[in-house]
């Protein structure tokens, strides 16, 4: 029945929710070269925001010094609450995914993918448009056809060129279909559209791609290697789990690992945003993915896992943006300060 899996990821329509375009990306690398202070004084100089990239072999992806955490940072800054800045400060400093929009995202995904190559680091990139996503939950929307959909993936492409850049695609798409949400007749086409996305976006020379295969409470490796091989995942690089979910890290990897088995030993990455504290099992079960209290960031972001089938731990879903409006959240993909300290208190 629709809504009764409790493993759910509903990603929730983060190009709803507020986003770092091109331009902004670009001002982030200018302040980052900058030395993120500028040459101004007074409120000029306290102003700007204050995180720095991580080392390159540990994590090779861009920190961006002007999403909403460094943002967050900085108003907390100014107002003098050093206390709440600095528990802020555990998001900001850590590089998150770079959800692209449905309008211009050839300019939006340059300017992201320049800000990055401007310090030496490569973008992570979050494409979710597939047509009838969420199954008109509190992020449905996407493309308003197959057509459009390709269109939107080849600008993507060329905005990304030959710069560096991981793509996680199409989070619950894959899902949706084998839990029955997405409507049979659009099953053929979404399985031309994923594989048809990772060939287009494997043309560009320094682009990986992880085709998204939901999170350990929802389905089984069996049930999905069928979907992943017809939908293109021999070509892609592997596959991410557990985007915008909460299974722990551990059982994500077991997870993982027997679904890799299956297709071909495929690498996968492992979403760890907000899994510090494993999933929530209060309140109605079929809304446990949504806004859950007392949760906690993960490990934090890194390529060396220690394990040769994790590619990479990632915080794909950024941390204090909301679910959707629900147990008092604002829409989905909207900052809030709110629940970003509940993450952030709740680390150990």
């Amino acid at each position: 029945m629709y809504g009764s899996y409790t493993g759910r990821s509903r990603t929730r329509g983060r190009a709803a929710g507020l986003r770092t375009t091109g331009t902004a990306a670009a001002l982030g690398a200018a302040l980052l070269l900058a030395g993120c202070s500028g040459d101004g004084e007074g409120d000029e100089k306290k102003s700007a925001p204050t995180v720095e990239q991580q080392p390159k072999d540990k994590d090779p992806y861009w920190v961006n010094p002007d999403g909403n955490a460094a943002r967050q940072v900085t108003a907390y800054s100014e107002d003098g609450d050093e206390k709440n800045a600095e528990l802020i400060r555990k998001i900001a400093r850590q590089p998150v995914g770079e959800w692209i929009g449905p309008d211009n995202p050839e300019n939006e995904v340059k300017g992201v993918t320049e800000a990055a190559a401007a310090v030496d680091r490569d973008a992570l990139l979050v494409l979710y448009n597939i047509p009838h996503r969420d199954c008109g939950q509190f992020s449905k929307g996407g493309a308003s056809d197959g057509n459009a959909y390709r269109a939107w993936l080849d600008s993507v492409a060329k905005g990304i060129g030959d710069r560096g850049a991981t793509v996680i695609l199409e989070p619950d798409a894959l899902l949706h279909l084998v839990d029955g949400c997405t409507p049979q007749e659009f099953h053929e086409e979404r399985y031309d559209l994923l594989k048809g996305a990772i060939q287009r976006l494997k043309q560009q020379p320094a682009t990986k791609v992880y085709l998204d295969a939901g999170n350990a409470g929802w389905q089984s490796p069996d049930a999905l290697f069928q979907p992943l091989q017809r939908a293109g995942i021999a070509e892609a690089d592997g596959f991410s789990l557990n985007v915008s979910n909460f299974q722990t890290t551990a059982v994500s990897t077991e997870f993982g690992k027997k679904l890799s088995e299956k297709i071909g030993n495929k690498p996968f990455v492992i979403d760890t945003s907000r899994n510090g504290n494993g999933p929530y099992t209060g309140g109605d079960p079929a809304e446990s993915w949504c806004n859950p209290p007392g949760r906690a960031l993960g490990e934090a972001p890194t390529t060396q896992t220690g394990d040769e089938r994790v590619d990479a731990y990632l915080w794909i879903k950024r941390p204090g943006e909301s679910d959707g409006d629900c147990k008092g959240g604002p829409k989905a993909g909207a900052w809030w300060p709110e629940y970003a300290l509940g993450l952030a208190g709740a680390t150990k």
